[in-house]
C-alpha cells in the first residue's frame, strides 16, 4: 500500500496573504465483496447493487498518512455509501465528519449483452463505465452530464471550504473522485501529489 504523500508539503502563504487549504480526494477501503466470480449482465447488476450497500472487508487499517491528513483537516467529507462511511470512521478515529450524497459514486449500469457472455466484475465495470461515459448508457440512472454537474457542484463546495484556510479531505469513490478532480483542474487547481485510484489511495490538489 503506497503511503508517499507528505502532510507538510504545502507551501506556507506569504505574510499577509490569504491561504487556500489543500483538497485531498481519497478512495474508500476494499469492500466486503469478492470480485472472483464470473457474471452475466444480470448477475453484474445484482453484484453492483450489493456493492453499493455493503461496507468494508474487515481487518483493514488505513494508511497513517491519510489519517494524519484527516486529523489536520478543517473538515472531512464522506459519501452516504456504507463503504465510504466506514472508511471515514476508520480514518478519522473518532472526530466528526460530514456524510453527503453529493459525493456518491457515478452509476455503473452494464450493457444488455446476452446471458451467455460472462465476465469478471472488473471487466463488467470497465465496460459499463465506457458505455456510460461515451454512449450515454444510463438505464434511467444519473447520466454523465448530470454526474458532471454534480462533480462541478462538489468541486465548488470543496473550494468554498478550502478558501477558509483549512485543508479538506474527501473519503469517497474512485471514478467520482476522478470527475471531481477534473472539475478542480478546470478551476485552476493542480495535482500536487497522487497515489492513483486504488483502495485507500489519495490525490492532493492545490491552487498555485
Amino acid at each position: 500500500m503506497a503511503d508517499s504523500l507528505t502532510v507538510d508539503s504545502a507551501t506556507p502563504p506569504a505574510p499577509g496573504a490569504e491561504r487556500l487549504g489543500a483538497i485531498i480526494l481519497a478512495r474508500h477501503g476494499e469492500p466486503a465483496l469478492s470480485r472472483r466470480v464470473w457474471l452475466n449482465a444480470k448477475g453484474y447488476r445484482d453484484f453492483w447493487a450489493q456493492y453499493e450497500v455493503l461496507g468494508l472487508l474487515p481487518g483493514q487499517t488505513p494508511p497513517d498518512t491519510l489519517s494524519d491528513f484527516a486529523a489536520r483537516a478543517g473538515v472531512v467529507f464522506s459519501s452516504t455509501r456504507q463503504r465510504s462511511i466506514e472508511t471515514a470512521i476508520a480514518v478519522t478515529r473518532g472526530r466528526d465528519f460530514a456524510s453527503m450524497p453529493l459525493f456518491v459514486e457515478a452509476p455503473l449500469p452494464p450493457p444488455n449483452l446476452p446471458d451467455f457472455i460472462r465476465m469478471r466484475p472488473s471487466y463488467w465495470g470497465f465496460l459499463a463505465r465506457v458505455c456510460w461515459w461515451f454512449f450515454d448508457h444510463h438505464e434511467g440512472e444519473e447520466t454523465r452530464r448530470q454526474a458532471e454537474e454534480r462533480a462541478s457542484a462538489a468541486a465548488a463546495r470543496l473550494i468554498e471550504e478550502a478558501s477558509q484556510g483549512h485543508d479538506v479531505v474527501v473519503l469517497a469513490h474512485g471514478f467520482f473522485n476522478f470527475m471531481v478532480g477534473r472539475a478542480l483542474r478546470r478551476r485552476g487547481w493542480r495535482v500536487a501529489d497522487s497515489q492513483g485510484y486504488k483502495y485507500w489511495s489519495m490525490r492532493r490538489f492545490e491552487r498555485p
